[in-house]
């Protein structure tokens, strides 16, 4: 099954909002076997509106619309569709009941205007909304298939879930099951050298590499009768690539985070940590702070962004900011050794850089950044230069601050442990 996806609103075209809605629907039909081949925004115009439904129907499967189901006169999705494919519209009573009822939760009386959100094509599967007024629609007509949804992301998303989806499931015959494997400190290109006998064979399982910011997630996605099928083919492969890549791997779950692995792995070991932050103004401990029962592990976090902050929150001596500057590996490591004598935490991160977008030189280009780890009195302080805009050199600091961190406390406990065999 192939589909095609169109967005309703003048206000996405004039970019007044985010299309959130077209990634979600892309992964979700990636993630059950659909393919998606055109995507269109359209405004809140019924004669071109009905020029593109009727031209995503003449090529594809499915047709998804978003938008346009309230109860103003802009909203034309399901007069037009209606139009389009020559259905009347009707009235449904369960529909036009649970607009009223979500009116009386709010104490108030439906507004007749809103009866128009209740009019459907005739013989098409409602969707009751349980988070707006708004139904959705399905009809299926000459072996085809549209979907209407409503535009605000909060119905969009959970009616596709708990409606579309188990619907479209057993219109495939077969499942589509992903397994991510989350990497950190290793880059893209080095992965994609490795398995390349993996991305190369097109055969079931696919496999397919995805670069972030620090980051690569290589995504294994299998296609059988139903998941424990599906699943049997990905376990060979995962374990494969957790042969060859190790402790770069930081997860195999699709809902931990980076952040969430680190936090993981200093509470394995009974480990407590601080931030002393200079150009990344207290994001590495914003990441950390993303992670319920963070509490057990963070004890104290410090911005010195300015020269004056060092000095008095950390007792770095002016000569050496003179010396070396605010951006260098000394001061780098003295932030590390500062912290670590204030609050006696196991692990300390440190970083001071240069985010621009001005104050570089030759020696010291916008983007340097020093980042510094100490794990019980053991330092490692390295240099990155990132590029692009301020707030993109901050983040990828952010994540390099995390890799370090979580590196250093594994060969930390690497060495400790070889130590005590030998």
């Amino acid at each position: 099954m192939n589909a095609e996806f169109i967005f309703v609103g003048t206000e996405i075209l004039l970019g007044n909002i985010l299309n959130t809605n077209a990634q979600f629907l892309s992964e979700q039909c990636a993630a059950i076997g659909i393919s998606c081949y055109y995507q269109t925004v359209v405004g809140d115009n019924r004669e071109r509106l009905k020029d593109a439904f009727l031209t995503a129907w003449n090529r594809s499967d499915c047709v998804f619309l978003s938008g346009g189901l309230g109860p103003t006169e802009d909203d034309l999705t399901k007069e037009t569709v209606a139009e389009a494919l020559e259905l009347p519209l009707e009235t449904d009573k369960k529909a036009l009941a649970s607009i009223r009822e979500f009116f009386a939760r709010r104490g108030y009386e439906m507004p007749k205007i809103n009866e128009k959100q209740a009019l459907v094509p005739k013989g098409s599967i409602v969707l009751y909304n349980e988070n707006g007024t708004a139904p959705g629609v399905i009809i299926e007509k000459d072996s085809k298939i549209a979907v209407l949804l409503p535009g605000p992301g909060n119905e969009f998303c959970p009616m596709y879930l708990n409606s579309v989806k188990p619907y479209l499931e057993n219109k495939s015959g077969c499942v589509i099951v992903s397994k991510t494997v989350k990497m950190c400190g290793i880059g893209e290109s080095s992965i994609d050298e490795k398995i390349r006998d993996l991305t190369e064979n097109g055969g079931n399982p696919t496999v397919a590499p995805y670069a972030k910011t620090g980051e690569v997630h290589v995504r294994v996605t299998a296609k059988a009768e139903n998941e424990k099928e599906a699943n049997k083919l990905i376990k060979p492969v995962v374990r494969e690539m957790k042969n060859r890549f190790g402790d770069y791997i930081y997860t195999t779950d699709e809902e931990t985070t980076l952040e969430k692995a680190v936090v993981e792995l200093l509470l394995a070991n009974h480990l407590t940590v601080s931030t002393v932050e200079s150009c990344t103004g207290g994001l590495v401990a914003g990441r950390l702070i993303n992670v319920p029962g963070v509490s057990e592990v963070l004890k104290l976090s410090y911005v010195t962004y300015s020269n004056k902050a060092k000095r008095k929150l950390l007792g770095i001596k002016k000569g050496i900011l003179q010396k070396y500057t605010a951006v260098s590996p000394q001061v780098c490591e003295e932030m590390l050794k500062g912290a670590s004598l204030i609050n006696k935490a196991d692990v300390v991160v440190s970083v001071t850089g240069l985010a621009g977008p001005d104050g570089g030189t030759e020696e010291t280009p916008v983007g340097t950044v020093y980042i510094g780890c100490s794990v019980k009195g053991k330092i490692t302080v390295k240099k990155y230069i990132f590029s692009g805009n301020r707030a993109k050199i901050r983040e990828s600091a952010v994540a390099h601050a995390l890799i370090l961190l979580r590196r250093c406390v594994l060969e930390y406990f690497s060495e400790v442990t070889f130590g005590q065999e030998g």
